[in-house]
């Protein structure tokens, strides 16, 4: 049934522009909420934040947090229509956050990085104040999200000391090296760059950097797997705790609408990014390589 009413909204969702609609349609995870909405990290509209936070949790828990970044080629997108990630992850036993961010053509690289630096630097802050271990932080995204969190993960020039309480990455189809700018979406966004090599995560990757989950949708035909390939090469090369996993038959929208609940046979999507967010935020904490 759900199958056939959702897949017109699959559809839409094709151009990573979530959908309020596919909200209300997806049956919602139990037990879980949105425990806070519109919490400003930065000045402007999409300078706010949403957190989602399992119901059944003893007081004095503190949980480890996923900071989850949508994708859209960085010029759409908003973070109401990923509610159903937030929930689902929250289920797994996790503070859940997702920020907006600034988009294409108002702003391009590397402001929407410097506002999911805020972001992140918000979440350390006040984590806390919601359940969550501000310590304990693992970035995910999808697609252009996936490129933002592996930039902060990698790149410290984005969080500085801030890097310290980032625990692990995990990229949903992600675009990890892309030169040369070969599409619209990529010249639109890095097109004014003089050092594209700096705007790369695999330029970033290497020793000392959190361990890495590397999610690769089988038929994806915007993101190529090469990708991952690289990124996964650069940060063995270092030393890095690297897991790649590809799931056949699954599309680059489909990858994340996995994790909705009427999707998840497709792909073990959620399980296997909570089951690394859980590895990564075990609480021994690593010791990062000088670089």
């Amino acid at each position: 049934m759900f199958r056939f009413l959702l897949m017109p909204l699959v559809a839409l969702l094709a151009s990573c522009s979530p959908l309020n609609t596919f909200n209300a349609i997806v049956p919602k995870d139990r037990d879980v909420a949105q425990v806070a909405r519109d919490q400003i990290f930065r000045d402007g509209p999409r300078g706010r934040l949403d957190l989602y936070a399992p119901l059944n949790r003893a007081a004095d828990a503190r949980l480890p947090v996923i900071v989850f970044f949508y994708g859209g080629s960085w010029a759409s997108g908003a973070k109401d229509g990923y509610a159903f990630v937030g929930r689902a992850l929250a289920a797994q036993g996790f503070l859940v956050a997702i920020p907006d961010y600034r988009l294409v053509p108002d702003v391009r690289y590397p402001q929407f990085l410097e506002d999911g630096a805020e972001a992140v630097r918000w979440v350390r802050g006040n984590a806390a104040r919601f359940g969550g271990d501000g310590e304990r932080i693992v970035l995910a995204g999808h697609s252009a999200g996936a490129y933002n969190a592996a930039m902060l993960a990698f790149d410290q020039r984005w969080l500085g000391q801030d890097t310290k309480a980032v625990r692990g990455f995990a990229g949903l189809a992600g675009p990890y090296s892309f030169l040369p700018l070969d599409n619209p979406a990529t010249r639109a966004a890095f097109g004014r760059e003089r050092d594209l090599a700096a705007t790369q995560p695999v330029s970033h990757a290497g020793p000392g950097d959190p361990p890495a989950l590397l999610l690769v949708a089988g038929k994806d035909n915007l993101v190529y797997p090469h990708n991952a390939e690289r990124l996964a090469a650069a940060l063995g090369r270092g030393g890095v705790a690297v897991d790649v996993r590809t799931y056949a038959g699954v599309g680059h929208v489909g990858i994340v609408i996995a994790i909705a609940r009427p999707f998840r046979r497709k792909a073990p999507v959620l399980r296997d990014l909570a089951d690394f967010a859980r590895r990564a935020t075990a609480p021994t904490p690593r010791t990062p390589a000088t670089r």
